[in-house]
């Protein structure tokens, strides 16, 4: 059956042994879903990694978002009473955007810097004399790669702005030596799915500031937990998915059938919400991360070095065996230690590769983001988005694709996606 299991860039392309053991151990011990010890102990390991004095769990990295901005407007700051600007990129998911509509306040869209994918500074300075009401600039290390942090830095203090980082990609990843997310006033992170780690949901905030790690942790506890039924869908993910989905995931489509029919009976959650996709929020978030998905995550934190080691490998084989094709590598830096998420090509023909890949080689590539806001059904009007905002994002989106890079990427898989690219005509 394993010759049907697809080379997976997604599909919770994290877990291993262990981690399908815990989500088997946690499915049949319900009295430890919701409280325990380990939201504090993640808590803890997240402030030791990064060097900071706070980190409040969530159970989302949009509900974190949306926790800083709420932090933030309720600071009693007269600069942040009534509604704002916050500037962020373009080329990203509604899951970034969506917590400043919930605020009720303005997103300002950025455009991006084609060689690393992160916002475009000259854009920035031009959207700032534009928009004198942005207060929050929110930037997006995209794909691992961090974004310019010098040119960043300088330009939010020159305009007396709130620079927040959106982490979600790059756990792990350094500029200048120094570990994204700790540049700005805040951080959030994401442990997504398909992310650096991952608990099928869960995210972190993170700040220095006194004033806005306790008011984090009020809202953590506003928010409460999710609910019992929401926490048991996550739980089943890994398992479902390594058992039975993957493996029959293109016989006769069982798997995508049996994926599709497991999110309709609500037995599976889906990453992003059809409300979600119309910038309305769903009722599962914001909430705080319940312990079954803490204690996920933390059996994926430790392991987090090696995760970012065999990415490192994996992309630098990218780099050699790619090398000379037609395809555009993404830029390397000296002072910049990529996490590399996924090791994002681009070709104009991006778009024909993905579907043959997957069509032919049972290789799924490239789902960010095929749109300038994915999903690709991503209501944009809903966004306050408009199509010639950001040109060099919308053009991206036509000419990206996404390398696998996770640790179950094995040798073999690795030649089996460096001979497609190769030989594609």
């Amino acid at each position: 059956m394993n010759y049907f299991k697809p080379i997976s860039i997604s599909l919770s392309p994290n877990v291993e042994k262990d981690d399908l053991h815990l989500a088997l151990n946690l499915i049949i011990r319900p009295w430890l879903w919701k409280n325990g010890k380990a939201i504090k102990q993640l808590e803890e390991e997240f402030k030791k990694y990064l060097g900071v004095k706070y980190a409040v769990s969530f159970n989302s990295g949009r509900s974190s978002f949306y926790a800083i901005l709420r932090a933030l407007k309720e600071s009693g700051d007269p600069a942040f009473a009534g509604s704002f600007g916050v500037a962020l990129q373009a080329f990203t998911c509604n899951a970034a955007i969506n917590p400043v509509l919930w605020a009720n306040l303005k997103p300002i869209y950025l455009d991006c810097n084609k060689d690393d994918f992160n916002v475009d500074v000259n854009d920035l300075k031009d959207k700032i004399l534009e928009n004198p009401n942005a207060k929050i600039l929110m930037v997006q290390h995209t794909f691992g790669l961090p974004a310019n942090m010098d040119e960043i830095i300088a330009i939010v203090r020159q305009n007396n702005m709130i620079l927040i980082e959106d982490c979600a990609h790059s756990l792990g990843a350094e500029f200048n030596g120094q570990k994204v997310g700790t540049f700005g006033k805040a951080a959030f992170f994401s442990f997504s799915r398909d992310k650096i780690i991952s608990s099928v949901y869960g995210g972190m905030a993170v700040t220095n500031d006194d004033q806005l790690g306790k008011k984090l942790q009020d809202l953590q506890k506003e928010f409460r937990k999710p609910s019992f039924c929401w926490t048991w869908q996550q739980i089943w993910h890994p398992i479902l998915l390594h058992y039975f989905i993957l493996p029959i995931y293109n016989f006769l489509d069982l798997g995508k059938i049996f994926l599709v029919l497991s999110q309709w009976l609500h037995i599976l959650s889906k990453a992003v919400s059809w409300k979600e996709k119309r910038g309305e929020r769903p009722d599962y978030f914001p909430k705080a991360l319940p312990n079954a998905l803490a204690t996920m995550a933390l059996n994926q934190f430790a392991k987090l070095e090696k995760f970012n080691q065999h990415r490192q490998k994996i992309a630098e084989i990218y780099y050699k065996e790619l090398a000379g094709t037609k395809f555009v590598l993404p830029e390397k830096y000296s002072n910049r230690k990529n996490a590399f998420l996924r090791f994002t090509i681009k070709t104009k023909n991006a778009q024909d590769i993905i579907y043959e890949a997957w069509h032919k080689q049972n290789i799924l590539l490239g789902d960010w983001y095929t749109t300038v806001i994915a999903p690709f059904d991503t209501k944009l009007e809903q966004m306050h988005y408009k199509i010639g905002m950001c040109p060099n994002a919308e053009k991206l989106a036509k000419e990206t694709l996404n390398l696998p890079t996770h640790i179950n990427i094995s040798k073999k898989d690795l030649e089996r996606i460096v001979n497609f690219l190769k030989n594609y005509k």
